[in-house]
Formats: structure tokens, sequence, C-alpha cells
């Protein structure tokens, strides 16, 4: 007997969203690893561009900065993210809004626009390293591993705190009291009891951070100099030799992606030998302390989170400051943005409407597909959810340089439009949006919809007129969300645009690799502004939750 297969509204939207994921994201991505194995000079399949890699010296060592940047951040972001935490979740810190604004204030702003900051204050010709040359104490400059490692450890510890905080306010005292009653020491005790019992939140945000770390293009760039990385060397090898050696940056991108995905399995590996379950009926309590310990433990808080937050504060300062050239001068003016409005208007308008085309995109195929992962469990709807995490693990040079790569010729030329951005910045902000409605279909049960169905409503208009109101504060946070991120989108549209499709973040970029920092500040103050504005916004819609904004 044949089993008749029924199709209906969500069958479509299934249908449609793998189409959607095989076309923007599968087809391009096989295209670098296709041409990661073609000689370039023969055009026969080869791993001669592999061999390279791990026989030439260059490559090696952008392999192994790549993992030094990764580690490095990473570290780095756990012990600043973690330590303000448990400050923060265990002892009474006066002002704990003031420090989670100053943390979300650190979590918005673009990590190359945190770089660039870094520059002006301890670069080569930086305010306070000059400061200090004056009154005769000699500073290295900034630039080079140890720079990188440190603005990616104070741009990406807020993403730790944020985890890791709500993990340490679910835990049940009981357990350390048992502990502390059994005479473990106080740090003994936070090794052996408290960390174990949060491991799941402090390895995701491990992952989470380490993928930042090596996806980032901007920051090795504007202030690694000659500390390469892969994201760096594959950029370098495709904008050198456009058509003349896409082999070894596809094989690059193919290692990167790599070495996303084997710190991921790393991260579940570890999850599945090492969870401890603990129950929510005693919540940890914040201990009041005194006199040293207290000021300590302030001292402590704000200075991590003012790090965190001074390359925000440092650009919009700057971008009010006097310039001459790439010389800062005394006094107050607004030339750099009577500069930004004269000549580069352009990168504003495209960048609002690049983003707002990707979003509305976005929001549309978000909602549909997180409700079809939600609510209709299959071996499709399974493997869907599967593949709308490789977004989140491929950087964004790979991804535009898989765009270009494969869009390029006939049946679909996008090279050089606007279009290819857009679609760039859709393929890889649509988890964003799918997985928060996933997550707000988890708090409203299926019964008002089932019952909407069973008075004689299609299903898709009961999803309109009842689901849809239920979850709109979730999906306008991952609307808003998607769009900061599509504002401040950098690696993939380096790539992609040409003169006349630049967005902010490129003319930043390329403003400060310039040495045009009055303009760089202006545009970046603009960036910043509209940023947090909309985070403001999807802060507000989402219950003031600060999980919206991971």
């Amino acid at each position: 007997m044949t089993r008749r297969v029924r199709f209906d509204l969500w069958s479509v939207v299934l249908f449609a969203a793998w189409a959607i994921l095989l076309v923007l994201l599968v087809w391009p991505l096989s295209s670098i690893l296709r041409a990661s194995l073609i000689d370039n000079e023969t055009g026969a399949f080869s791993l001669v561009h592999y061999v390279d890699i791990f026989t030439v010296r260059t490559y090696q060592r952008a392999i192994g900065n790549t993992f030094i940047a990764g580690f490095g951040g990473m570290a780095g972001a756990l012990l600043l993210g973690v330590t303000l935490a448990f400050v923060t979740t265990r002892f009474h810190i006066m002002g704990r809004a003031v420090i989670q604004t100053l943390a979300v204030v650190a979590l918005v702003s673009p990590p190359f626009i945190g770089a660039y900051a870094w520059i002006v204050l301890f670069g080569a010709s930086g305010v306070v390293r000059k400061g200090l040359a004056s009154i005769g104490i000699l500073i290295p400059p900034i630039y080079g591993m140890a720079g990188v490692i440190l603005v990616f450890s104070l741009k990406f510890f807020p993403h730790v705190f944020l985890i890791t905080s709500g993990a340490l306010a679910s835990i049940n005292r009981s357990v350390e009291e048992a502990a502390e009653s059994l005479g473990v020491p106080p740090w003994k005790r936070l090794f052996t009891v408290t960390f174990p019992l949060i491991l799941p939140a402090i390895s995701a945000s491990a992952l989470l951070t380490f993928v930042l770390s090596i996806a980032d293009f901007g920051t090795p760039r504007i202030i690694g100099r000659d500390f390469n990385v892969l994201a760096t060397e594959a950029f370098t090898l495709f904008a050198g030799e456009v058509g003349g050696n896409p082999g070894m940056a596809s094989a690059l991108s193919v290692v990167l992606i790599v070495l996303s995905m084997i710190v991921v399995f790393g991260q579940r590996w570890l999850l599945r030998k090492n969870v401890y379950y603990s129950n929510l009926i005693r919540k940890p309590e914040r201990q009041r302390v005194r006199g040293v310990k207290a000021l300590g433990l302030h001292l402590l808080a704000y200075t991590i989170v003012c790090l965190g937050a001074l390359p925000a504060f440092i650009v919009v300062l700057f971008s009010f400051r006097r310039t001459s050239g790439p010389v800062f001068q005394p006094g107050l003016s607004l030339q750099s943005y009577e500069k930004v409005i004269a000549t580069v208007s352009d990168p504003i308008w495209n960048t609002l409407i690049f983003s707002s085309m990707a979003v509305a995109a976005i929001v549309v195929s978000g909602t549909l597909i997180g409700y079809i992962i939600s609510r209709r469990p299959s071996l499709a709807t399974g493997a869907l959810d599967a593949l709308l995490m490789v977004p989140y693990i491929v950087p964004g040079i790979v991804m535009g340089i898989a765009f270009i790569t494969r869009f390029n010729d006939p049946p679909l030329a996008l090279t050089g439009t606007g279009l290819i951005i857009v679609l760039a910045i859709y393929v890889r902000r649509l988890p964003y949006s799918a997985r928060s409605v996933a997550a707000a279909l988890k708090q409203v049960g299926p019964n008002l919809e089932d019952a909407a169905v069973s008075l004689g409503y299609a299903p898709g208009k009961a999803f309109l007129k009842v689901t849809v109101p239920l979850i709109l504060p979730g999906i306008l946070a991952g609307a808003l969300m998607s769009f900061v991120t599509a504002m401040n989108e950098l690696s993939s549209s380096l790539v992609l645009y040409v003169g006349r499709t630049i967005t902010m973040p490129v003319r930043i970029y390329l403003s400060v690799m310039d040495g045009e920092y009055g303009t760089a500040s202006a545009l970046s103050t603009i960036l910043l502004t509209m940023t947090v504005i909309a985070v403001y916004a999807a802060f507000h819609l989402s219950g003031r939750k600060e999980s919206a904004l991971l």
C-alpha cells in the first residue's frame, strides 16, 4: 500500500528553507572546497595548496598565529568575564546596572573600532604613549600579537560575563554550603564545586569567544602588523591576486572552517563527559562586604568594564577633535563630521539600505524557519537546524570569498552589485532570527493555535492571527540584533564591495588604513549611535533580558 505524502503550507516553507540554504550557503561554500582542490596552472585535481599550507613557513605561521589569537582572546575573555560575573553575582556591588550598561557598550561596539581606538591611545603616535614619553617613560607601541589578544579580551569578555552570570545565579547554594561544612577552602571550593556546575556556560562562552577571535579580520589587520592570521592571509591572497591564486585563498578558508568545527565538536565532547546538574531550590545570595575587601571588589569590577567600554568613549571624544591630516590638533571642531557629510555620505546610506533589505528578508524567512524547527520536529527540520549552525562558525571573510567565487559568472553574476552584499548579510544573520523565534515559541504552547485551526482557521491564518502576536517581541528582538550585526559587518563586505556599494565598516577600515583618523572617528561615532539605539530597542522588547544581546 502506497502512503500518500500531504503537502501543506509548512511543507512549502520547509522546501523553501532548504532551497535558500542550499543556494546561499552550501553552493557557495562548495565552490571554496572545489577551488582549494584545483591546481591553478593545470586546472587538474591537486592537493598542492594543502601541501603548501603545511610546508610553506608563511602559512605555518598563519596557522600558529590563528591558534594563538584564538586561545589568547578566549583565555583573556574568560579571565575577565568569569571574574566580573563572579564578583557581581556573589557580592553586593553598587551600581550593578551601570556595570551591565558598560558591558553592553563594549559588547555592541565593532571589534575593529576597538583596535582603532587603542591605536589612538597606544599606537606609534598614540596620545597616551606620547604623553608618557614626554615625562621620560617609554613604552612599546601596541602593535602585534599582544595588542591583538588585548583587544580580543576586552572586546569579547561581555559575552562570557552575560552567559556565566546567569549560570552562577542559578546554582543551588546547598551544594557549596555542603563543601564548606566539610572544610573545603574557598579557592578549592570555587574550582572543584562552583566551576564544574557552570561548565556548560563556561564552555559555551569559550567556544563563542574562540570562534569570534579566529574569525575576526579587522583587528589583526589594523593592529597586528606582521602578526598574520589565516583570515588576513586569505584576504591578502584573494585581494592581491584576483583570478591568479584563488586556490590558496580557498584552501586557507577551508582550514579556517575546519579549525572552528574542531572546537565546536570539542566543546560538545567536553559537555558529554562533564555535565553536573543542580536544582533551583536555594539560589545564591549576594554577600555584603566592607572595608578594603569591598573597595577592592568595586575597583576590580569597574576597572574591567571601563577598560572594555573605553574604545567607544575614545572614538566619540576624538570625533570632535580638530585634525590636520592624520594628526589630531588641540581644540574641538566639527570638521570631521562636515567632511563625512560632504564627501562620504554614500556609505551611510548603503549601510542603512543593505541592512534594512537583509533584515526584512531575515524577519520573514527567519520567523517561518524558526516555527517549523520548533513546531514541526522531523528528520528534515532537525537537519535544517543543524545546517543553521554553519553560518555561526564560517568566518565572514570566508563567506565573502565563497560568494564572489560562486556568483561571479552567469547564471547568477552578482559581483559588483549591492544585492550580493545583501545576500551575504542575509545568510550570515538568518540564524539570529530563526533561533530567536524558536526560543520565543518554547514559551508559547500550541494549544491556542490548535484551537483556532479546529474552529476553521487555515494553518497560515492561525499562525498570523494567533501565534505571531504572541511571539512578536521575540521576532522584533531578533530582527534588531540582526540589524545591529548587519550594520557592523566588515569581513564579507570588504571582499564584496565596489566603489558604489561601499558600506560604513569598510569606509572606516579604509580610513584607518589611510591615516584619516578624524573621518574614521566621526563615522565610527555615527555607527555606534545607530547600534546603541537598535540595541536599546532590542533590550526593551526582549523584556530587559541580557541574553537577547548574544
